[in-house]
């Protein structure tokens, strides 16, 4: 059994304990401790019944048999609980919360090509979905059109082909962008997906202001867990801070950034790491739009936030709370933000897919209603529930539905809209939100120790701790320290799996192809290669800011790669530093 002690990735020893640790106890908490020592002396043989087991969270950190009043000595309600609305908002940013407007239920949804996934986002709108939400196959996060070589076999097969302003309006396609909030799932060539759907929004006849809905555009996460880039840290860094800038001037209505710490979680990080990685990416892009010369009470109130929803239920729902108490605090006390809504953390959950299996995906279901339940009782305030066969496939349409109701049922079913954050007081959750709270600071003080978060992903710092925390869950997995339903243990044998699973036709990549290739004889490419210029031209101007650009090229017809490598002429390429 792993000794409880031995410090792991992404744990921080001393900082597990009570909120006033190192205080005297009241004579109250002293009249209570006796009490627990005598439970104790009364239940000598205590320790020999326990199962042999591994009491930890999820995360490795050690789990108390028993928690009491004495692990929150020193606990101020007013300073670390507060009420719902208010600094520092550990209950929830909303005064009313769900009892005034339920969490957005949006389902990420895309493959094939752009007709395939309209007529999803048709289908989830029409079965209760009011919000949509875009998952982009890789040839498009990576920044490649479709004919691109590296492309090949990939086009449509784990979300949907864009390659240009032409795709965007038959992805939307009798939906109103003026209506329905729009979330897409990409980084690297973020700014450039985005001109994209810009430029056709302005050929429906939506204006900027009339527009809501998010852009992902965290370039950090890429290099360190998605690996999903098209230039250096520093000029991707620039992107992010051009798209901030534009969607404040123009775009009131949008999340010019989803900090992430999804995909963190997804490499095999910790809730630690997890919570920490993401919020200093948030306070990094914060101190760069700054030094751009914007007002930060401008811009903090639209940036919003992406976390996974795991397994371990209470150190889920700790971790949410940490994340809003620590962010309200940075915000309004290291970079002066004024307005209370610029310390507001307003964050998306989607749960964890990694945590799914192949072996009974059935199973699936009842791991993403409870990570889900998770969500909802942290307070997010948007919500993806995974379907049950995303392990084996691009979701079918009667799993995407059942994933869907999952949340109905939770919504509308299960009380919990009824009372605001039920959980707060919990001495575990308490002490789990204070211990989470305590790991982040020392991980800031970790990331300064090596630069900054710039040079922490160039040195290869991020990596190598994530490394390390999921080597250690391997290895427990392994041992059988942790058990995985179906997977280590109560394995059924010759199990087979009987549930049908979509299929992307590989004609979906040759239509595309030819789409592209009609698209590139049809358009006028001497103004093409124009706007395309400009945009070169303008990219060692650090003055400049480039969406203009972007978003008249896009109009123009050029495609995502094109634009890509207009930027490319000046920003060059990336090669991360090898880290095992």
């Amino acid at each position: 059994m792993t000794d409880p002690t031995t410090t792991r990735p992404g744990s921080t020893p001393g900082a597990a304990g009570a909120a006033g640790a190192g205080k005297p106890l009241t004579p109250e908490l002293e009249r209570i401790a006796q009490a627990a020592a005598q439970w104790s002396q009364r239940t000598p043989a205590r320790a020999k019944v326990e199962r042999d087991d591994l009491f930890e969270t999820i995360s490795g950190d050690p789990v108390k048999a028993l928690y009491t009043p004495i692990d929150l000595a020193g606990f101020d309600y007013e300073k670390d609980l507060g009420f719902p609305g208010e600094y520092p908002y550990t209950r929830g940013i909303r005064q009313s919360m769900y009892r005034g407007r339920l969490w957005t239920m949006r389902q990420f949804a895309g493959f094939g090509n752009a007709q395939d996934t309209n007529q999803r986002f048709h289908y989830l709108l029409a079965h209760g979905q009011d919000g949509l939400s875009v998952a982009f196959d890789v040839p498009t996060l990576m920044g490649f059109d479709s004919d691109d070589p590296r492309a090949l076999g990939e086009v449509g097969v784990c979300g949907v082909a864009i390659d240009s302003m032409s795709d965007m309006g038959t992805l939307f396609n009798g939906i109103d962008l003026s209506k329905v909030t729009t979330s897409m799932t990409i980084n690297g060539p973020a700014a450039i997906v985005w001109g994209l759907f810009l430029a056709n929004a302005d050929k429906q006849g939506v204006r900027l202001d009339q527009l809501g809905g998010t852009l992902q555009n965290d370039c950090f996460k890429e290099f360190i867990a998605q690996k999903c880039w098209c230039y250096p840290p520093r000029p991707a860094l620039r992107l992010v801070v051009n798209s901030v800038q534009f969607a404040t001037e123009h775009m009131p209505k949008w999340n010019s950034i989803s900090v992430s710490g999804y995909h963190i979680r997804e490499a095999g990080s910790t809730a630690a790491q997890e919570l920490a990685f993401t919020l200093k990416d948030g306070f990094t892009y914060v101190e760069e739009c700054i030094k751009a010369g914007m007002d930060v009470d401008a811009f903090a109130p639209r940036l919003s936030f992406f976390f996974n929803a795991h397994l371990d239920f209470f150190e889920e729902i700790a971790k949410y709370r940490a994340a809003r108490r620590i962010w309200a605090r940075h915000m309004r006390d290291k970079y002066k933000a004024k307005r209370p809504e610029s310390w507001l953390m307003r964050f998306h959950t989607q749960t964890a897919g990694c945590s799914l299996t192949a072996q009974q995906p059935e199973n699936n279901i009842v791991r993403t209603a409870i990570e889900a339940l998770a969500g909802v009782l942290g307070g997010t305030q948007s919500l993806h529930t995974n379907s049950m066969d995303e392990v084996l496939a691009l979701p079918s349409d009667k799993a995407v539905k059942i994933a869907l109701r999952t949340q109905q049922i939770l919504a509308y079913e299960m009380g919990l809209a009824n009372t605001i954050d039920p959980l707060a007081g919990s001495y575990y959750v308490e002490t789990l939100t204070n211990r989470l709270e305590l790991e982040a600071e020392e991980i800031f003080a970790a990331v300064d120790a090596q630069g900054g978060t710039v040079d922490a992903i160039e040195k290869g710092w991020f990596q190598r701790e994530i490394h390390k925390a999921s080597y250690r869950y391997q290895l427990e997995i392994e041992r059988k320290q942790r058990i995985i339903v179906g997977v280590n243990d109560f394995v059924e044998a010759d199990e087979k799996t009987e549930i049908p699973l979509l299929y992307i036709d590989p004609q979906v990549e040759k239509d595309q192809v030819a789409a592209l290739r009609k698209l590139r004889e049809t358009r006028d490419n001497d103004l093409v290669s124009r706007r395309l210029k400009a945009l070169t031209d303008a990219c060692p101007d650090e003055s400049k800011n480039l969406m203009p650009f972007i978003i008249d090229a896009a109009k123009a017809c050029a495609t995502e790669g094109e634009i890509r490598n207009a930027m490319r002429v000046h920003f060059g390429d990336y090669h991360e530093p090898a880290e095992f």
